[in-house]
């Protein structure tokens, strides 16, 4: 069961990897919704207690992983939104 949420946890965090690339590369995040990345972030923050709760490593692992790839798009949003402004 661990190979398959390895290889779940791959693809959904790996998903955010276009998203962050697109938004360094283009110096923006205007079409990014700060209310879904706020609880995005806390859902995955939530994940990972649980991940703890159920010793999962693969749930921890990936969770570390897309929370860090979440709130670096998150920091940039807020970076790029500051010098639109």
């Amino acid at each position: 069961m661990d190979a398959l949420g390895l290889i779940a946890g791959t693809l959904t965090t790996i998903a955010f990897v276009p998203q962050l690339i697109k938004v360094w590369n283009s110096k923006s995040a205007k079409d990014i919704s700060y209310v879904m990345f706020i609880l995005f972030i806390i859902g995955i923050i939530l994940w990972e207690f649980y991940g703890w709760g159920i010793h999962s490593l693969p749930v921890i692992f990936f969770n570390i992983i897309t929370f860090i790839l979440g709130l670096a798009i998150l920091i940039l949003k807020f970076i790029f939104d500051k010098k639109e402004s």
